[in-house]
């Protein structure tokens, strides 16, 4: 299988380098200083945790051209990047199956128009973590708290998506098939969001969050008012095991972030990326407040953390 990685960035270099090194014929993307990096060193990988490091050597190139012809188009960007690279997806008409590992809460439209629905593969990493020099620290997340989740748009176990699993199983990834991709975004985003927007109001730092209670009481009182209004939508919540953030007393959900964000865990895969990518943290939250004014339900505490996230850019 031909297998071309859309980005470069933490988790386009993770899972291109990752599916290189078991042997599959993976190019990766790359632009601008990011691509003169991996010409002349590779990319280089390194354990978050463990401190191992690999170099991988891979085919690497700039551009998608229309012509070009892959069995499989991974896209891992940010959210806010989606909507510039639709056009060179859209005139890309040979390769066979594109999948977006991007979150998106507000539906598919815009990418079924660039790349039709008949290609179109939905997904999200399991995985997160930082670059800097040319190095990039990563952390993949268990698969009890968040495999790498894959779906067909239309839910079913398609051959392809079994196909696809098996290729990201055999790279070491733990994987998932959803059957409702769209309500398993919009549960990410409903906590994910005001975990970020939190992050930001304590400075960047999850110590300094774990020491607020002021700021613990308002994130998880957002995530409730998220679900409550993705219940009031109809949305499931899935998956459902994340049903027990709002089902435990909560001030046991507010101790269990206060550990959690005294992690080095936590500081890889939630603070250095909401850190890095402000811009898609902030699109994310403009979306949530979206589908939580399509409601009547009040959400203070998470107009309040969104607040914080807009009067903190980083």
């Amino acid at each position: 299988m031909k297998i071309l990685v859309y980005g470069a960035g933490v988790l386009g270099s993770l899972y291109a380098a990752r599916l290189y090194q078991c042997g599959y014929d993976v190019t990766l993307l790359a632009r601008g200083k990011r691509y003169e990096e991996i010409v002349l060193n590779g990319v280089i990988l390194e354990g978050a945790i463990s401190g191992e490091r690999t170099v991988n050597r891979m085919p690497v190139c700039q551009t998608l051209e229309p012509d070009d012809c892959y069995d499989l188009i991974i896209v891992l960007v940010r959210g806010d990047q989606v909507t510039d690279l639709l056009p060179t997806l859209a005139a890309n008409r040979n390769s066979k199956a594109i999948l977006f590992m991007v979150n998106n809460p507000n539906g598919y439209a815009d990418w079924i128009k660039a790349v039709g629905e008949e290609r179109l593969l939905l997904g999200f990493a399991g995985a997160g973590g930082t670059r800097k020099d040319g190095v990039v620290r990563y952390h993949i997340v268990s698969p009890v708290l968040q495999p790498t989740t894959l779906a067909e748009l239309d839910g079913s176990k398609s051959e392809r998506i079994k196909d696809v699993a098996r290729i990201f199983r055999n790279a070491g990834f733990a994987t998932a098939i959803s059957r409702n991709i769209e309500a398993w975004q919009k549960t990410h985003v409903a906590w994910v969001s005001p975990v970020a927007n939190a992050i930001l109001a304590a400075g960047g730092d999850g110590k300094v969050l774990s020491q607020r209670s002021d700021l613990l009481r308002l994130l998880v009182d957002a995530i409730h008012e998220s679900f409550a209004v993705l219940r009031q939508l109809g949305v499931p919540i899935i998956p459902g095991k994340l049903k027990i953030i709002t089902l435990m007393p909560k001030a046991l959900t507010r101790t269990i972030f206060k550990l959690w964000s005294k992690t080095q865990h936590f500081d890889t895969i939630a603070v250095r990326h909401t850190l890095a990518a402000y811009s898609e943290i902030r699109l994310l939250s403009d979306e949530l407040q979206a589908i939580a004014r399509s409601t009547r339900n009040p959400t203070p505490a998470l107009d309040r953390l969104h607040q914080y996230m807009l009067d903190h850019p980083r």
